[in-house]
């Protein structure tokens, strides 16, 4: 008899050893977890926004949600695939996250697309370092993470759009211009 607590099945996928398999799953709650916490970052920033511009912004993340949670469900049901289970229990969350909580309530359409475009520099990034890493093992769960990835990035267009300048910069909530992490 199996352990109802067990978190990895006996088997994985067709091809893949099932260290490889179980090892794909495990990258894969990370961007489980991730997934759900973006999700329920961008609605609660859809609750909160504020100010000129609002109806459009809070109109946009809408869809944004809905596909993540469907991106949620597929990376989900990828593991169960592989034979690790899903946790997308929200204290397991909390306890394996890397990253702060999201620091806004309410505010101005500016301070949450600004602030919603660091945490999507986050998700994006760690996305693609778990591209390289499952590429090495999974090309089914790389094409995967890729698809998201794409998706996720024209997200963030979508946000920086919103600040941007004519020349290109992105523009702070106080109208300075923004760096990234390469300071570029």
């Amino acid at each position: 008899m199996v352990s109802k607590n067990s978190s990895k099945a006996k088997y994985t996928v067709p091809g893949l050893s099932l260290t490889d398999g179980h090892k794909v799953g495990a990258l894969l709650q990370d961007r489980l977890h991730a997934l759900n916490d973006l999700q329920l970052t961008l609605k609660h920033a859809h609750w909160n926004v504020v100010g000129r511009d609002f109806i459009g912004v809070h109109q946009m993340l809408d869809p944004q949600i809905e596909l993540v949670r469907g991106m949620i469900d597929e990376t989900a049901e990828r593991m169960a695939t592989l034979g690790v289970s899903p946790n997308g229990l929200p204290g397991a969350l909390v306890r394996s996250r890397a990253w702060d909580d999201y620091p806004l309530g309410r505010a101005s359409t500016a301070e949450h697309l600004a602030a919603l475009d660091a945490v999507y520099d986050g998700v994006i990034s760690s996305h693609r370092e778990a591209i390289a890493a499952a590429g090495d093992l999974d090309p089914i769960t790389e094409d995967m993470l890729i698809g998201h990835t794409g998706k996720l990035e024209l997200f963030q267009w979508f946000m920086r759009a919103h600040l941007e300048d004519s020349a290109g910069v992105l523009q702070s909530p106080d109208g300075s211009a923004r760096r990234n992490k390469a300071g570029k």
